[in-house]
């Protein structure tokens, strides 16, 4: 049953695949039905959510002052006016809040079944979010451009990362901001992102991530510097095992967050 909050059924757009990576893609389809379980493969994304949220919002904050939402409501929906792209969307983790504080969200995956599940959970959830099946590349070719672009826990995941960053920049407006979030490629992020959370605690399954793929915040930079864009914030993210909690912190060496803009 439609509660028309959520996404006319389309058929996918067609990728021009420069950034795709298929096996990627295929492994994900294969969770697909594990992304609103908050106990099962996705945990660990959904342990992360709150940083990344409150991250986002404080640097939007920051950038777009009185362009943003004011007054009576603005507590609730700080976003309100601004137009978000969450690339690599997955199930909606990150789409659905960032709509709720007010966003104009559109997600796109290349795995057609995660845009099936997050359309189906926005709908269920009351969540007016635009879901699209498709590649960063197959919207430059249109007239959208975003307030905000983020691609956060996906450029590790893609075939090229210098052509994705420079596709993801395209899509911002002038005065626009680009959030990126990855793992650094370190031997303490190949200690706890690949042999700890993969093999020893078995929060993610085995093969997730390939630590060749990480790449340190010096080769995003570079990239997004050839766009124009210059980062201005970046911000660790640790893991306090005791308390179960993720929260900012000054260290980069396994999960980091940055942002940039022109």
């Amino acid at each position: 049953m439609s509660l028309g909050t959520s996404h006319p059924a389309s058929a996918p757009l067609q990728s021009h695949g420069s950034t795709i990576d298929h096996e990627e893609v295929a492994k994900f389809t294969a969770m697909a039905e594990a992304w609103w379980d908050p106990h099962g493969k996705f945990r660990p994304l959904h342990r992360l959510n709150p940083v990344r949220v409150s991250y986002i919002v404080d640097m939007i904050k920051a950038h777009f002052g009185g362009r943003i939402a004011t007054g009576e409501g603005a507590d609730t929906a700080p976003l309100a006016g601004l137009s978000l792209l969450d690339i690599g969307c997955g199930g909606g983790l990150l789409a659905e809040p960032l709509a709720r504080l007010g966003g104009q969200v559109t997600g796109i995956d290349a795995a057609e079944r995660n845009i099936s599940i997050a359309r189906a959970h926005a709908e269920q959830a009351g969540v007016k979010v635009t879901y699209l099946p498709c590649a960063a590349e197959d919207l430059v070719s249109g007239p959208q451009r975003f307030d905000v672009v983020m691609a956060m826990e996906v450029i590790e995941h893609v075939s090229d990362p210098t052509v994705f960053l420079a596709t993801a920049a395209a899509l911002m407006k002038p005065d626009g901001l680009l959030f990126v979030a990855t793992l650094n490629r370190t031997v303490k992020s190949y200690a706890l992102a690949i042999v700890g959370a993969e093999y020893v605690m078995r929060w993610l399954p085995r093969g997730t991530h390939d630590w060749r793929k990480f790449m340190r915040p010096s080769e995003i930079a570079r990239p997004l510097r050839q766009s124009g864009l210059t980062v201005h914030n970046i911000a660790g993210v640790t893991y306090q095992p005791l308390s179960d909690l993720w929260s900012r912190s000054n260290d980069l060496d396994v999960n980091y967050m940055l942002c940039a803009s022109r």
